[in-house]
């Protein structure tokens, strides 16, 4: 089975993209399935390296390199970064900036696609 993951909301603030990589990192763990995430408009900012948060609190970026080492596939959205000035070297390890284009395929390849 392979399942798509796509992320829209920002970091923090709202608690969408924590849980979408719960249930990503989850699945993961799952014999013979394969796992891909998508980061989308404000969810880009969940890809970027150097986040701080307070002792107690989630840290998306420890999630993902977490869904990295799961073999998750992880894309940013080239465009919504740009419209947001994001830079790819700003991006956390194992995250690549993406197309649209790849998000397609990646769509085609999923059995299933799951939007946060």
């Amino acid at each position: 089975m392979q399942i798509l993951f796509i992320a829209n909301d920002p970091p923090y603030g709202t608690e969408r993209t924590y849980n979408a990589l719960r249930h990503a990192i989850a699945v993961a763990k799952q014999p013979e399935v394969g796992v891909k995430f998508f980061f989308m408009a404000d969810a880009v900012h969940c890809a970027r390296r150097g986040q701080q948060t307070p002792n107690g609190y989630y840290n998306l970026e420890h999630m993902i390199t977490v869904a990295v080492r799961r073999g998750v596939e992880c894309g940013a959205c080239g465009t919504c970064m740009d419209a947001r000035a994001l830079q790819e070297d700003a991006l956390i390890s194992g995250v690549h900036r993406s197309t649209l284009e790849e998000l397609t395929e990646w769509t085609l390849w999923a059995d299933k696609v799951i939007v946060y």
